[in-house]
């Protein structure tokens, strides 16, 4: 479970200060699925870096499961990504000389799992995304669609407690934004993930049973009814 509380983050540009993040308090359980939306240089992305144990806050605190992520070495903040959270973006980020296999295990190297290991768990990861076939594709090889997919597999592979998605869709069309959209959901039903998503799109925010509404620096939460 996640708790926030009172988290601040203030960058200097030049002779401004810039609260990116100003008093949040926020709460995130176990299994919960959580979108985050707001106008650019809402705070949204710094939220989702303060989350994932990839920046500290000024001031506040943000709890991982009892454990302040603010106070941990970079070598405890390393282990905590490693282990425990799964990071899907909106550039895919897939190293193009590798295969979508060799990419999906990347996720796998820190965490010390052997050579065979790592590709029989790899190609379990790439099948459940609906790319069994195409183990031995490099990105330049796939569509958008695909190598988004091929992101969600090396998200997923090393069975995070936490996945974190910024706009995993904003570089699809509709069509392909939707099939995106149900790996996700599906993934996240069946792993029983904490599923924070960050999107400017509003017809995927209806969608969601918690809506959180980032605007300088302040954060609004409402449970979505219907959903």
């Amino acid at each position: 479970m996640y708790e926030l509380k009172n988290v601040t983050k203030r960058y200097t540009r030049g002779k401004d200060i810039v609260h990116a993040l100003d008093g949040v308090d926020l709460t995130v359980g176990d299994g919960d699925r959580l979108v985050i939306q707001g106008p650019t240089g809402g705070g949204k992305s710094t939220l989702l870096q303060m989350l994932g144990a990839l920046d500290r806050p000024t001031a506040g605190e943000v709890f991982l499961d009892g454990t302040d992520l603010a106070k941990l070495t970079e070598a405890r903040l390393t282990k905590v990504r490693s282990e425990n959270i799964g990071f899907v973006f909106q550039s895919f980020n897939l190293i193009p000389t590798l295969t979508a296999q060799e990419n999906v295990e990347t996720a796998l190297v820190p965490l010390g799992i052997k050579v065979r290991e790592r590709r029989e768990l790899a190609a379990e990861a790439l099948k459940s995304v609906g790319l069994g076939e195409r183990l031995a594709h490099l990105p330049s090889e796939m569509s958008g669609g695909q190598q988004q997919r091929v992101a969600i597999a090396r998200a997923v592979v090393k069975k995070p407690k936490v996945l974190l998605a910024d706009e995993p869709t904003g570089n699809l069309d509709e069509g392909m934004r939707d099939e995106i959209m149900d790996v996700l959901d599906r993934l996240w039903k069946e792993h029983g993930l904490t599923f924070i998503m960050v999107t400017h799109d509003s017809a995927l925010a209806k969608k969601a049973p918690r809506l959180a509404t980032l605007r300088k620096g302040k954060i609004t939460v409402r449970e979505n009814v219907g959903t």
